[in-house]
């Protein structure tokens, strides 16, 4: 699967019961945190993007595809593991995760906040930037850089095109490489 779309970030952190009477955080008393929120809040064109909390349970599942796909939605990028994963693909949604694990969430993680600036693996994500991503991975382009980032995206594209067909036409590697500077 292959997606492209702004990224709606979410942060989410470990719990260890679905609710937490009496604390000083009014979230801890809900199940889910704000992730229903956060879901809801998703516009046509937009990835959702979760990170935040341990490795312990699916981020994100068959129900929160159904939604996101009725919102427009053009994937999902979760720091963690999915569920319902055979439910995911007959839906066509582009979802990027560790991979599947059916260990359910309500009791396990919360969403603290969304549509703020996260980190994965040290990477930034900040709301409205791009995430591009197909079965190599997926990447972030800022906002601010997105211009400068596709047109030479599309130069290098075009260059490697030509390298190809110099390749299939019989050129080496070594020749192509001097000619064109690229490989």
């Amino acid at each position: 699967m292959t997606m492209l779309g702004r990224a709606m970030p979410v942060l989410s952190g470990d719990v260890f019961q679905e609710r937490v009477e009496g604390s000083a955080n009014a979230l801890s008393a809900k199940p889910f945190g704000l992730m229903l929120e956060a879901l809801d809040d998703l516009r046509p064109n937009e990835i959702y993007v979760n990170t935040g909390s341990s490795p312990r349970n699916a981020m994100w599942g068959e129900m929160m595809s159904t939604r996101a796909l009725k919102l427009g939605v053009k994937g999902a990028v979760v720091n963690g593991y999915v569920r319902d994963t055979r439910a995911i693909l007959s839906l066509g949604l582009p979802t990027f995760s560790f991979g599947s694990y059916g260990q359910d969430s309500a009791p396990r993680y919360k969403v603290y906040d969304f549509r703020i600036p996260i980190e994965i693996g040290a990477v930034k994500i900040r709301p409205g930037d791009i995430l591009f991503g197909d079965i190599d991975g997926v990447l972030v382009v800022p906002a601010e850089a997105e211009g400068e980032v596709f047109a030479k995206a599309f130069e290098k594209a075009r260059g490697e095109k030509t390298v190809k067909r110099d390749l299939e036409s019989g050129m080496t590697a070594v020749e192509a490489f001097a000619r064109h500077g690229i490989m």
